[in-house]
C-alpha cells in the first residue's frame, strides 16, 4: 500500500477545488435524481404485476421509500442552491427500463415473473446504494452535515429495501 501513496497520481494527491467537486456532485445527484423519477413512476405497475403477496407489499415500501428520498435530494439542491438539470440519465433510468421490459417478458409464468421483479430491484437498489455511497464520500469535502446525513438516509433506506428483497427472494424461493 505504501507504493501506491508514494506515485503522483495516488488518491492522496487528488485535490479536486470545491467548484468543481459541486460540480461533480450535482451531475451526478441529478443521475440519480432522474433515475428516481423514473423508478418511482415505474413500480406501482409492479405491484399489478406481481403474484407474491410480500412482495407486493414490498413494492409499495419502496415507493414510498424512494419518494422519501427524492424528497431529501429536492433538500439537498436547496441547500447547495442548486436546481435538477436535464443531463444525461439515459444510464440509470436506460437500466431500469430494461429491467421493466425484461419483468414483462414473463408474463403468463408468475413465479418467474416475480424472481425476475426481485432480481431487477436488487439490482437497482445495489446501483442506488452505490451512488448514494460515493455522493455521501464527496459531501464531507463539501464540508455539509446536512447533505450528509440525508444521503446517509437514503443509502441507509436503499440497504434496509435490498435487505428486504433479500429476505423475500430466500423465502419465495423456499416456498
Amino acid at each position: 500500500m505504501n507504493e501506491l501513496s508514494d506515485k503522483p497520481n495516488s488518491w492522496k494527491k487528488i485535490n479536486l477545488g470545491s467548484e468543481k467537486l459541486k460540480t461533480f456532485f450535482i451531475k451526478h445527484l441529478d443521475r440519480i435524481y432522474g433515475a428516481k423519477l423514473h423508478l418511482v413512476s415505474k413500480l406501482p405497475d409492479l405491484v399489478e404485476e406481481a403474484e407474491f403477496s410480500e412482495l407486493k407489499s414490498a413494492i409499495r415500501e419502496t415507493v414510498e421509500a424512494v419518494e422519501k428520498q427524492i424528497a431529501r435530494m429536492e433538500v439537498i439542491y436547496s441547500l447547495l442552491d442548486a436546481e435538477v438539470s436535464d443531463g444525461s440519465i439515459h444510464g440509470l433510468t436506460g437500466m431500469i427500463q430494461d429491467a421493466f421490459e425484461a419483468i414483462h417478458e414473463q408474463r403468463g409464468e408468475p413465479e418467474l415473473r416475480d424472481l425476475s421483479i426481485i432480481f431487477y430491484l436488487q439490482n437497482i437498489e445495489s446501483v442506488e446504494m452505490a451512488s448514494f455511497q460515493i455522493l455521501q464520500m464527496a459531501a464531507v469535502k463539501l464540508k455539509n452535515k446536512h447533505i450528509s446525513q440525508l444521503l446517509k438516509e437514503n443509502y441507509d433506506e436503499a440497504k434496509a429495501d435490498r435487505t428486504l428483497l433479500l429476505l423475500i427472494s430466500s423465502k419465495y424461493i423456499t416456498n
